[in-house]
């Protein structure tokens, strides 16, 4: 069996867009900084978000059944770090700007994010320390921002975005 810390080490060097996930509903408005996302299918359309069980916010999602994927450009780095539960700011203050408007779920969609994936919760598996949280996605906003943030070797970077001549 290999040990938590090199799973981890191993982890780090697997890069990952950072995202901001979200929810709003009867258990209230929460966020985080999540890079574990993943797509599952696009028939139907459905991703995944992992989220620690352990964490204050894990009641609010399951809850409220919705949530957004609002992937972060190369120039919202604060933004990750103000969701990563570092700082210490109050919930409602995250949301405070007018970065924030709601999406057809009630889910708080970030107006300049790379991509916003709004979703129904369908499924949660709960998997160690971590649920998977599975989303039917009901809408996506894309953007035509140049550059995507990403979390690699435990650190920011950026990536350089090229719309291919034809998709």
């Amino acid at each position: 069996m290999i040990s938590s810390q090199l799973y981890r080490d191993g982890m780090a060097r697997f890069a990952a867009h950072v995202n901001i996930i979200t929810t709003d509903g009867p258990a209230g408005c929460a966020g985080f900084s999540a890079s574990a996302v993943c797509s599952v299918t696009d028939d139907p359309p459905t991703l995944l978000v992992c989220q620690n069980r352990f964490s204050p916010l894990h009641s609010i999602f399951k809850e409220n059944g919705v949530f957004c994927v609002n992937t972060l450009a190369a120039d919202q780095q604060g933004l990750s770090e103000l969701f990563a539960h570092r700082t210490g700011t109050p919930m409602k203050e995250r949301f405070a700007s007018p970065l924030w408007e709601k999406f057809a779920t009630g889910a708080p969609a970030l107006r300049d994010a790379l991509v916003c994936f709004d979703c129904r919760l369908t499924q949660v598996l709960e998997v160690g320390t971590h649920s998977v949280m599975f989303g039917a996605v009901q809408d996506i906003r894309l953007s035509s921002r140049p550059s995507a943030l990403l979390y690699v070797y435990r650190s920011y970077r950026t990536l350089a975005l090229h719309k291919p001549e034809k998709e």
